[in-house]
């Protein structure tokens, strides 16, 4: 067998010293996470980023920077996943549009309300990633190569 880790993306947004976080049903529960999800075929990793937090915040989102790259698992057990971690701006939110199946609502909330709900995260990578932010790490988005149906000759 052969071992594939998924690849997902991860937005860090922050406005007016809150970070725009959904809240969202998983097996565990209500937890918290960053606008989040899997990379889909044939997409690059920053329309993958633009698209699930427009799907999961109904806001339109601009990457400006990487935060991280990070490989996590749970435990040996669980699946593997590469983040690519985003930080930007948000702009013109819809109030009306319908969030992706699961989200609750999405949720602006300062860091120490993130840390007083540590225990409804949905993985430690959601406070790493904006202590992260918070302590300065940006890294350009021209570090991203995208080769997608490009023919070799």
């Amino acid at each position: 067998m052969v071992w594939k880790p998924h690849v997902t993306v991860a937005a860090v947004i922050e406005q007016d010293q809150r970070f725009l976080l959904v809240e969202e049903e998983t097996c565990n529960g209500l937890q918290f996470n960053q606008p989040a999800g899997h990379l889909e075929e044939g997409e690059d990793l920053i329309a993958a980023v633009k698209r699930e937090v427009l799907e999961e915040t109904a806001w339109q989102f601009e990457p400006e920077h990487i935060v991280a790259v990070q490989l996590w698992r749970k435990s040996p057990d669980f699946p593997s996943f590469v983040r690519v971690c985003f930080s930007g701006r948000c702009h013109s939110h819809n109030p009306t549009q319908r969030l992706d199946d699961g989200i609750v609502a999405a949720r602006w909330l300062t860091r120490d309300q993130i840390e007083a709900e540590r225990h409804r995260l949905r993985s430690p990578l959601v406070l790493i990633s904006i202590d992260d932010y918070l302590g300065g790490q940006r890294h350009p988005l021209s570090l991203l190569k995208s080769f997608i149906d490009l023919d070799h000759e």
